[in-house]
Parts: C-alpha cells; structure tokens; sequence
C-alpha cells in the first residue's frame, strides 16, 4: 500500500495496528507459506519424534508437502499415484466423507433443530398457561396489565439466561469438557429443564426452569457451530457454517408442529407443549457420545495420539488425516505464541480496545441486533397470540402458527446459494425494505372489521411473506457473518459476544412485546417494528461492510478502514451511485471503497468458510 493511502486510511497507530493483526493472522492461516522442502520435513521429524508419533513420519512428511502447497500434488515426487487419487477424489467427490463426519453432521443439525424448538414450546402455551397460574393477560383481565409483563418475563427468561451467563460461560466450558462434554452438558440442560417447564406448578416454578434452559441455549449455540467447523474439511464447510439457521429454522417448524398436535389435550396442553421439546434434545444428549471430538481440542490439551485417532474417522484416509493434523499444528504453534500471556478478560476487553477488532465487534452486533429489531421473535414467539387477537380459533392460531414456521424453513434454502454469490450486505439491504412493508401491512389489516372475511386471511398472508423475506437474508445472515468478521485470535470469545447481543435483545422484545400488543394494538405494535425495520436497515447500510467471497487478509484490509470513512464512502460516494444507476438509470461507474489488488493473500480461501 502506498504511503499516500496508508495516511488515508487512517492514523498512524491504526494502521501498525491493522499491518500486526493482517499478518499474524495470516500466518496463524497459513503457517507453512514460505518454508523451503528440506526445513519442512526436518520440522516433521522432529514433531512425530516430540510426539511419539515416529511411526507415521512418513505419511506426516506427505500431509505437510500437501498442507503446504494443495493445488501443487499433482507434481509432488514424494506421493504415488494411490495418494493422488485420494486427493483428486477430495475434489471431484467432495460430499463423499467418513459415516463418522456425517454422524457429527447430524448431531449438529439436532443441536440447531433443538435450539429452535426450545424458541417456540411457549408459543402455544401462551394460549393457556397464564390461565392456569392466574396471570391472566387477556386485554380487560384483572390485573391485566401487570399479566402481561410477568407473561413477557417468564417467555424471557431462556434469553436473558443465554445472555448473561450462557453465552459467557462457553469458553470455560469449551475449556475444561472439550467440545462433546460442552454439547453434552447443555444437552442434559435442554433436556431437563423442559421436562421441569411442564412439571411446574407456579409461574416462578416455570421461570426458574425456563432460566435453566438458556444456560443450555446459550452454551449450545456457541459451541456447536465451532465442533462442526473444526471436524469436517474445508470443502464443506462453508455450507456447514452456513446451516446452522436452516435446522434452527427446521426446529421452530417442529415446535409449531408440536404446539398444534397437542392443542385438543385438554387442561394440560400447555404442559405438553412445553415438555415435548426434549425430544430433540435426548438423541443429542445420546448421540453427541459416540461423534469424534474436536481434533483441535485434543491438540491444544496436548493429546496428539487421541487427535490423530479422530482425524482419521473424520476423514477418508490415513495421509489426509496426517495432512490435517499437523496444519492444525502449527497454526495452534502461531496462535499460542500470539495469545501467550492473554486470558478470558483480555480477550474480552481487546473486543472494544483493539480497532481491528472493535470494527468486527461493532458490525457484529448490528447484524444480531438487527435480529431482533426487524420483528421475527414478535412471531416465533407470540404468534399464536397474535393470530388469537385477529379473531382466529385456537385451532387456526396454531395452524396459521404452523404455516409461519413452514414458510420460514422452507424460505431459508436460498440463502445457501445466494449468501456466497448475491453477499452478505446485499441480502439484508434487499430483504429489510420489504420486511418493513409487509410488516406495516399486516398491522394494518388488524384494522379491517371483524366480520370482513378478508381479515383473517390477509394477516396470515402478509405475515408469511414477512417470512419469506427474513429466512434466505437476516435468518442465516448474522451468524455465518459474526462467525467470519473475527480475527482467529478473538473469534470464540467474538461468537460469544455476538450471541449473547443477539438472544439478549431477544428477552428484551419477549418482556416487552405482551404488553405492547395490548398498549399499542396489533396495529401499532406491528407499525413500531416496521418503523425498526427501516433503522435497521440504515444501520445495516452505514455500518456492515460486505465480506462475502473474502480472505483473511481482505477481511483484515475491509476492517482496517475507519468507521467514518466506512461511513462517509456510502453516504457521499455509494448512495449517489445508486441513484444515478437505479433510480436515474444512468449509466456510471462505482469508485471502489476497497483496492484488494494491493493486498497479497498467502490464505487458502474455503468458500463460506469464515475465515
């Protein structure tokens, strides 16, 4: 970069900070760039002799000439013509993987359809349980204003759980149990505190339980993406990465599904309704015992033996095993010598100090936050007492709820074509407008009189095409983009802290929501999150800069670019081009805010991948 653009870019601290972080990171990614043959294979000697792994030097000195180089085995003298076909069937066979990879697939698409589940048990119960512990929240009850805030805090607690101490807890967690144990943990507290919410016989018996269960949440949601990126290989992870929104979304079907199957049971039905939501989470709690752990994990607790022996179920063959394993090696070599010397607070604190970082962080919490501010969880949680207050049935509220989640499941399949291709920026700037307006015109037609048979009908209606639009853009968006904005110094404690924005501001929306809905109408209450949804999308269009299809270097270049020049290139450069181009239909040129020509990436890009 030339010195004219270096005093652009920002201060001079800005940018020996920003020049640090680009190349620790890349050599945390590629920590084999550069070493000439003969240095490389002396270095695996001395690793299979340091680890008692002198057995296998031959095949490790292959998987390091490999992890070196990939797109160069075809030339590589030491590998035989059985060595290449693995590599060559590597690429043209990628979804062709060990029984054991696709078993922790599994447990982690279950992991996810568990969460979403846990979301939406309350939402039929919603319709009952106030009734039975005498916090009636019915416009006109008694006390019915104080009702529906306990209702709000009770269907919180899960996310104010999640926020304050599950999220938090899941790098000591991931620390002392490993990967499965962590799983395995929070699975018996998904599992067990279900069972409570539909044994409980007062609402602070339920709150208590429901409290227990966001622990499990919390926890769960951090760690389970980061067992599925660090067990399968990189050509199919970044689909992995991506699909942990689409099996949450699967997930909130199930409990829809759930919520109208036990409808008709009588008094109980909200006990069921609750309960039944440990179905999911028992095969987890099973299953999660026979997946291979982490590699990673084993490595960094000093168990190479072990690591090795999990590599090799997680992969199709011996050579990639040992080519996996000592990349891993020695990018746990880099990153140990980086961290030495940080712990749990550090990192936390280097999240907002750090300017790097403190971007990431920043960005991070706009895409979560604007989660909850574009209105989903006011349906996913509530829907059924929405639909109640349009003048359905029991019966339809639960059935109207059911087609939401289908559509919402259904809807989140483009967005593994699209997130890689149209991008992550361009998704939401796309989806937020129309998200508004079908929001504002499903408020609206709350305002149709009761007997008009068009009412009930066009409500549901405006509220699935909501849906529609939210699954392919802020469904799967803010995870895959928080999982990849992080430098991999700070991206577990990163996750964290994404999350926990994210689920925190979904118990503000679950405590506050019951009474709005009764304040403001459904028409208000509907009008104030679409009038969310276009701040959002503001925030969104100032703040997130676009990381679709980027290394870690270009990551590290994107973040390295002040907030305010980030903010002034959209408002004085960007939003004139669109105009001109869209509105205009002008034929112009887009001044580039990124010159990623001047950036030389020594990363082996995985597509989707988060890097």
């Amino acid at each position: 970069m030339s010195s004219e653009k270096v005093a652009d870019a920002g201060s001079v601290e800005e940018q020996r900070e920003n020049i640090l972080v680009n190349n620790v990171n890349a050599k945390i990614q590629n920590p084999l760039y550069g070493i000439p043959k003969e240095k490389l294979l002396h270095q695996v000697e001395e690793f299979t002799r340091e680890k008692g792994l002198d057995e296998h030097v031959a095949v490790f000195k292959k998987g390091a000439l490999i992890a070196q180089n990939q797109k160069d085995f075809e030339n590589m003298a030491e590998l035989d013509e059985s060595d290449k076909a693995i590599l060559r069937r590597e690429v043209t066979h990628r979804w062709d993987q060990p029984k054991d990879l696709y078993f922790t697939v599994i447990l982690c698409s279950i992991a996810a359809a568990v969460q979403g589940w846990d979301q939406t048990g309350s939402n039929g119960a919603n319709l009952s349980f106030p009734k039975e512990f005498g916090i009636d929240d019915t416009p006109g009850a008694p006390n019915a204003s104080r009702n529906q805030w306990l209702v709000g805090v009770i269907n919180s607690a899960p996310y104010l759980a999640c926020a304050a101490i599950g999220c938090w807890l899941t790098d000591p967690l991931n620390n002392l149990l490993g990967r499965r144990g962590t799983i395995f943990v929070t699975g018996i507290f998904c599992t067990l505190s279900v069972i409570g919410s539909g044994l409980s016989q007062t609402w602070p018996q339920l709150f208590v339980t429901r409290l227990l269960l966001g622990i499990g949440m919390g926890a769960k949601a951090t760690t389970t993406p980061v067992f599925a990126a660090e067990n399968v290989p990189a050509s199919v992870r970044g689909g992995l990465v991506m699909s942990w929104q689409l099996w949450t979304a699967f997930g909130i079907f199930l409990g829809f599904s759930a919520n109208l199957v036990f409808f008709r049971v009588g008094a109980i039905a909200w006990r069921l309704q609750l309960g039944s939501a440990f179905l999911p989470a028992l095969p987890l709690v099973i299953g999660v015992y026979f997946c291979p752990e982490s590699p990673r994990w084993l490595m960094k607790k000093g168990r190479y033996h072990e690591a090795f022996k999990s590599f090799k179920r997680l992969r199709n063959s011996e050579l990639q095993a040992a080519r996996d394993l000592y990349y891993v090696h020695r990018q746990l070599m880099e990153e140990f010598a980086v961290i030495k010397g940080s712990n749990y607070f550090t990192r936390l604190l280097e999240l907002f100090t750090v300017p790097r970082v403190r971007r990431a962080t920043v960005a991070s919490f706009v895409v979560m936050i604007a989660q909850q501010m574009c209105g989903i969880n006011i349906i996913a949680f509530y829907s059924s007492s929405i639909f109640s207050a349009a003048g359905y049935s029991t019966k339809d509220a639960l059935l109207a709820s059911w087609g939401f989640g289908l559509v919402n499941f259904l809807f989140a399949f483009p967005a593994v074509w699209t997130i890689d291709t149209f991008g992550r920026r361009n998704l939401l700037l796309f989806t937020f407008p129309n998200m508004a307006w079908s929001l504002l015109a499903a408020g609206f037609c709350f305002l149709i009189p009761d007997g008009n048979s068009a009412r009930v009908p066009l409500i549901a209606l405006f509220i699935f095409i909501f849906a529609a639009f939210y699954s392919p853009g802020e469904g799967p968006v803010p995870f895959a983009y928080s999982a990849e904005v992080f430098p991999l110094t700070h991206r577990e404690m990163g996750m964290s802290w994404a999350v926990a924005t994210c689920l925190g501001w979904a118990a503000v929306l679950s405590i506050t929501f019951p009474r709005m809905l009764d304040a403001l109408s459904p028409t208000g209450a509907f009008g104030f999150y679409a009038g969310l949804n276009v701040v959002a999308l503001v925030m969104i269009f100032f703040l997130l800069p676009e990381t679709k299809q980027r290394t870690l270097e270009e990551l590290d270049y994107v973040f390295g670019v002040p907030t305010r020049k980030h903010v002034s290139y959209q408002a004085k450069v960007f939003l004139p081009y669109w105009i001109k181009r869209w509105v205009l239909r002008q034929k112009v040129e887009l001044t580039p805010l990124y010159n990623f020509d001047e950036v030389e990436s020594i990363t082996v890009f995985e597509k989707g991948a988060g890097h």
